[in-house]
């Protein structure tokens, strides 16, 4: 299988357990809530990657009309029991199912982390492409570059890939696609390693 049918499965056979396993109260929730409260309200926000529906896309739905997008149909699932409001569809990150300029933000937590590095560039174009001139994106990327497999992730026997470029790359993409890099904060994940909480306005 390639790293995408690796994501997109190993997902959907651990839904469950990673929606038990990511509680969002840390503080990558605090980072959303922020976000969240800096935009007028009903604005149009897409969790791109939004997995079981936390620390986003819960936090965001209080005020805002959100749209979740996920590769795994399970997380899907699983998001619309527990946040039953937005908007929920299973796509692409490097090819996103949104005309240009639907959206005033983007949330991407612990998705293009997955995403085979070599298509980066492309995820971030597609973010500025379906984001109002202006619009803010809060995303989470590596800190420092790697790429790799775990065959027994959480410890539920299901194998998970990773891909990421280090914080210096990461900026100098952003840019490429067209974002101003307003703030870089490192946050330790509650899962497990390190990761550069990025925010940029298109």
């Amino acid at each position: 299988m390639n790293r995408r049918d690796i994501v997109r499965e190993g997902y959907d056979d651990i839904a469950a357990t990673y929606a038990a396993e990511r509680d969002g109260e840390g503080r990558e929730r605090g980072l959303v809530a922020a976000l969240a409260d800096r935009l007028p309200a009903e604005s149009r926000v897409l969790d791109a990657g939004c997995g079981a529906g936390t620390p986003a896309m819960d936090v965001l739905a209080a005020n805002h009309t959100v749209t979740g997008l996920d590769i795994s149909r399970e997380q899907l699932r699983t998001a619309r029991k527990r946040v039953p409001g937005p908007r929920l569809c299973q796509g692409d990150l490097a090819a996103l199912p949104f005309p240009a300029d639907t959206f005033d933000a983007i949330v991407s937590l612990h998705a293009v982390i997955h995403v085979p590095r070599a298509e980066h560039a492309a995820v971030f174009a597609e973010f500025e492409r379906v984001l109002e001139p202006g619009g803010r994106l809060l995303t989470a990327l590596g800190n420092e570059q790697w790429e790799g497999n775990n065959e027994d992730w959480l410890e539920t026997g299901t194998e998970m890939a990773w891909s990421f470029h280090g914080r210096k790359r990461n900026r100098e993409l952003l840019a490429e696609a067209g974002f101003s890099v307003t703030d870089v904060e490192t946050v330790d994940d509650e899962l497990g390693g390190v990761f550069a909480f990025f925010r940029a306005r298109a």
